[in-house]
């Protein structure tokens, strides 16, 4: 098993098993200590791992020392994605990456059934991913508790303002603790993003 510096051992077994031998650009300066338990803006290009860099750098925040999910009634990470697709796709890496950590990843997004994904919410679910829409949709009827999360993360983060999800991200982010760490990664950085 290749040993990855600085990567919780339970996320580095899961990168070797999926054929890593060496961490992107992106990976690899998110693992800098001072970053660990900041607030982050970050921009890279797609393709270029950001996903992974996203669950290596929330891996001390959601982690025990044993490399297991921190258990918890409610859901401890969310990552909004602009598109069902992106949503998806954030959750299958999440999935895999997580995968010797005990955690359990599922998604809130639009078109899928509202029933399976409340009872996923009641079952434990340790990380959400999902889109704006649906994840407020759960906030307001009460299926999805943020008073435990430790992060959100907003995955392409310029795009959910272009598509006009201002208001649902201000809504979500208001219910969650003010002591939550938030992660922006976005290929572009506007003006409008960084404010």
């Amino acid at each position: 098993m290749t040993e990855f510096k600085g990567v919780i051992p339970t996320l580095s077994k899961a990168l070797s098993k999926r054929g890593y031998v060496a961490l992107t650009p992106v990976q690899n300066a998110i693992l800098a200590p001072e970053l660990r338990s900041a607030d982050l803006l970050v921009s890279a290009q797609t393709g270029s791992g950001k996903t992974v860099a996203v669950g290596l750098n929330l891996a001390p925040t959601l982690l025990d020392e044993s490399g297991t999910i921190i258990k918890s009634k409610n859901p401890v990470a969310l990552v909004i994605a602009p598109t069902r697709e992106l949503a998806l796709q954030v959750k299958r890496e999440l999935e895999w990456l997580y995968e010797f950590s005990g955690t359990t990843v599922i998604s809130c997004i639009g078109g899928m059934d509202v029933r399976a994904e409340k009872r996923a919410l009641e079952h434990g679910a340790n990380i959400v991913v999902g889109t704006p829409g649906r994840l407020c949709d759960h906030v307001k009827r009460g299926n999805f508790d943020t008073s435990e999360l430790k992060a959100v993360v907003l995955d392409e983060a310029d795009e959910m303002l272009d598509m006009g999800f201002r208001e649902e991200l201000e809504y979500i982010l208001n219910t969650s603790p003010a002591s939550r760490r938030t992660l922006l990664f976005s290929a572009t950085m506007p003006r409008s993003i960084e404010a």
